[in-house]
């Protein structure tokens, strides 16, 4: 059975094709293929019913045969390479451990590929089906006609908690109230594809899809060009095109509305924000001030207009929906109902993902459309309903039993992942359930999904698939993104498609008639520009920068201490007083103590500055992130060596990579407010902790004063500045009251000065706000210091203080309450 229905003139034209690439395709096929063997009565996507390569994949399949297997890996390794340093991950919950867990992005190849004319079937399908969803939106929190005139039973409406009533009547508005959604379709053994469920709350996966594409270009360059493989940019440059139109010219930037970086798919929502150059939102960077919405920044209230929200509706404010809400924002339905805010999509959508409403879609979309879906729906009885609840309960081991809306507004239980409709096992609930009223339970056909091939252990296999298709609305009409997300499974098991459970994903390819352009968000045919300064960054983010600065800071701190105690120990050096002072100050840098096992000290010390950097992937270049990551791995591959020695040399990598973050840092990072509040962290934390070393070591009368200065990296510069030997008196000048040696505390607290001096509040002129007379009162202590003076009271004194600055810094910046609004950069 062909994959197209197509009329005789082309299967005539199909054969042909298939003729001339047949010696073509043979010999390199030969091995390849063998023993690929889908399951009986399934559809394969590659091969047809009588086991030839279909048409439109002869071309792949030849290129990877011919590769052979040593250059096919090092293909695939370039991609997985890139995916790693690129750092696209997700999350997972449960399992054997406990809590969340970060993997790598599971890419598998090949690619998916479908036929150009099959496409164009589906798109049509596709936008069909957006129009009919968008138009079924509006009714449900409009008019409601649909359940007045009969259409829908009013239960799947009123039963249902992603019916949000707060805003139950934002349909009327006549906006749309859906943007972006997604739709999972499954090719089912007829051929024909099925629609498995609709993703209108906060769909993900478009990212990922991004980052699929790009790691597969890496693989295969050449098939890409080859084969006209339709480009993803224009469909994402379009939607960003109309989200900023949607501000009706009023300056202010469209956020990225995250739960945060808990989320499974933060990773996504951090790098579409910066792919499309969009705010990276959490609910409290968000306040509503007189029904408006506001970003708290550290400049203050800035306003915004329009929001793409990527966390679940009734979450979105816990003042009016789920009371017990910790990422949102309270007021924003009040905001919604006003107008003052743009959703995408609207709260409330997740309403269209309800399995109930799947089984009455023929008769909705003919209230709506006046015509029959072209798409198919996945067979769907609603148990609310006495006929169908008998003929579910008849049926119950040939169907999938699953919750006709969702349950809990608890975190934990959205997590789980979301079954396709292929199969679910029946709890002794469910069953309870359609034994009684039935309301909330519904049967569904069990759908074998076709297969396509997967490389398992060098060999292609066949694995059941799915793919999530994306469609965004712009001002004329829906548009279908040219590829899509593939879901496959590591098994013959269809439950495990789904990314949570273990599966894969491959890239969509869909061929075109013509070379495809490149295409760049980059590109604008402005003209004529202005140059503007950044805006402020929200709260959150500064707050996450500066203690980015901080704890990359201390990770250097801690491994210098750990460089310099292991180091001893290897020149036959006795534990004494020096090395309890190192282990006092690990535990003062919050990385505990660890001497016995000073390796896990370093781990702990990078972990902490990698997950900030974590928090804040949109703020700063991938290359920074990755230097951090590379600590992180260098650590965890030496993790075993346990000899002082070979600690010494992965402390001295880890040193020149910190080192290395924080030139990409100084290099690439634009000298703006995010920088100087990732400078102030880092400024701040080597003046408060090289006092406390100074304090600590100074009092020391053997070794202390060498140990000093080779944690202050001063040796040499010590030499070509005294010429007397160590004595106490030099030793502080240079590592404490020195302003021209970059590692001393005076050189810190002026750096800090001229960096609190730029941020957003302070001017010349003014009285000085506290945190100014602070810093200004420590730096004249330092320069009017003299070394004889600098006893260890004065050394603590001079931490101390700088701690107080930090505190203070967190009141006025990365408070909750925004700061009225003052003159300096224009909003985001």
């Amino acid at each position: 059975m062909s994959i197209l229905s197509i009329d005789g003139k082309a299967a005539k034209e199909a054969a042909k094709e298939a003729a001339k690439g047949t010696a073509r395709t043979e010999a390199p096929r030969a091995g390849l293929l063998d023993g690929y063997r889908p399951p009986e009565g399934v559809i394969d996507e590659m091969l047809g019913p009588d086991g030839q390569v279909r048409p439109h994949y002869r071309e792949l399949v030849s290129a990877l045969g011919g590769l052979g297997e040593p250059e096919r890996a090092r293909r695939f390794g370039s991609a997985a390479q890139y995916l790693r340093e690129a750092g696209v991950y997700y999350r997972v919950y449960g399992g054997q451990e406990p809590g969340e867990q970060t993997r790598s992005w599971p890419l598998a190849f090949p690619p998916l590929i479908i036929e150009r004319r099959e496409w164009a079937d589906l798109v049509a399908g596709l936008t069909q089906r957006a129009v009919f969803l968008e138009k079924l939106i509006a009714d449900l929190y409009g008019e409601r006609r649909l359940v007045r005139d009969g259409v829908l039973p009013p239960a799947v409406l009123g039963r249902n908690p992603e019916f949000l009533r707060p805003i139950a009547d934002q349909g009327r508005s006549g906006r749309p109230l859906i943007r972006f959604i997604a739709v999972d379709i499954g090719r089912g053994p007829d051929g024909r594809w099925w629609v498995l469920g609709d993703r209108t709350q906060a769909p993900s996966g478009a990212g990922f899809a991004l980052e699929n594409r790009v790691a597969t270009s890496r693989a295969f360059p050449d098939l890409i060009r080859d084969l006209k493989v339709q480009r993803l940019a224009g469909f994402f440059q379009q939607f960003r095109e109309t989200l900023n139109a949607l501000d009706d010219g009023k300056g202010a930037r469209v956020g990225v509305l995250t739960p945060g970086p808990h989320n499974e798919t933060y990773f996504e929502h951090a790098y579409l924000a910066r792919y499309l150059g969009f705010l990276l939102l959490e609910g409290g960077d968000l306040a509503v001030h007189g029904g408006q919405v506001v970003v708290r920044t550290v400049d203050g209230a800035k306003p915004i207009h329009v929001l793409w929200r990527r966390l679940d509706g009734d979450f979105a404010d816990p003042l009016e929906l789920h009371a017990g809400s910790r990422i949102g924002t309270a007021g924003l339905a009040r905001a919604v109902r006003e107008g003052s805010v743009e959703m995408v999509n609207a709260l409330g959508s997740g309403l269209l993902e309800t399995r109930a409403l799947l089984a009455f879609q023929p008769a909705l979309a003919r209230a709506l459309l006046g015509e029959e879906l072209k798409l198919p729906t996945v067979a769907t009885w609603w148990c609310g309903q006495e006929a169908e609840r008998a003929y579910v309960s008849e049926h119950r081991d040939e169907l999938s039993l699953a919750r006709a809306f969702p349950q809990s507004p608890n975190a934990e239980e959205r997590r789980r992942p979301l079954d396709l409709g292929i199969r679910a096992s029946a709890s002794a609930r469910l069953i309870e359930d359609l034994d009684g009223d039935g309301v909330d339970v519904v049967g569904q056909e069990i759908v074998a999904l076709s297969t396509a091939p997967v490389f398992v252990d060098g060999k292609l296999t066949p694995r059941p698939v799915t793919v999530r298709v994306y469609l965004a609305r712009d001002a004329s009409g829906w548009r279908v993104m040219p590829g899509g997300f593939a879901r496959v499974s590591t098994s013959t098991d269809p439950l495990a498609v789904a990314m949570q459970s273990g599966g894969h994903s491959v890239d969509v390819w869909v061929p075109s008639e013509k070379n495809e352009k490149p295409v760049t968000l980059l590109f604008s045919e402005q003209r004529n520009f202005s140059r503007r300064l950044p805006s402020a960054p929200p709260s959150r983010a500064a707050d996450n920068l500066f203690w980015l600065g901080r704890y990359v800071e201390r990770a250097e701190c801690a491994t210098r201490l750990v460089r310099l105690y292991a180091s001893r120990l290897a020149e036959g050096e006795r534990r004494g007083t020096l090395e309890a002072e190192i282990g006092e100050l690990l535990t003062g840098l919050d990385v505990e103590a660890a001497v016995a096992d000073p390796a896990t000290t370093l781990l702990k010390a990078s972990r902490m500055a990698f997950a900030t950097a974590s928090r804040i992937r949109d703020r700063f270049s991938p290359d920074g992130w990755r230097a951090l990551r590379e600590v992180v791995d260098l650590i965890e591959s030496h993790i075993r060596l346990r000899e002082p020695g070979d600690l010494v040399d992965v402390a001295s990598q880890a040193l020149t990579r910190l080192s290395g973050f924080a030139g990409l840092v100084h290099e690439n990072m634009y000298h703006f407010t995010g920088w100087r509040f990732l400078q102030a962290g880092r400024l701040l934390e080597r003046g408060q902790v090289s006092a406390q070393v100074a304090a600590a070591f100074a009092k020391i009368p053997e070794g202390g004063l060498e140990a000093l200065l080779e944690f202050a990296d001063s040796r040499i510069t010590y030499r070509r500045r005294y010429s007397v030997h160590l004595s106490r008196e030099t030793v502080i000048d240079l590592t404490v009251l020195d302003p021209f040696n970059p590692r001393s505390v005076a050189f810190q607290v002026n750096g800090l000065k001229s960096v609190l001096d730029e941020l957003p509040g302070i001017r010349r002129g003014e009285t000085l706000a506290t945190v100014s007379r602070r810093i200004a009162r420590l730096q004249v202590r330092l320069a009017t210091g003299d070394a004889s003076e600098v006893n260890e009271a004065f050394l603590l004194r001079v931490a101390t203080d700088l701690g107080d600055i930090s505190d203070l810094l967190g009141q006025r910046y990365f408070g909750a309450a925004p700061l009225a609004s003052g003159e300096g950069a224009e909003a985001e």
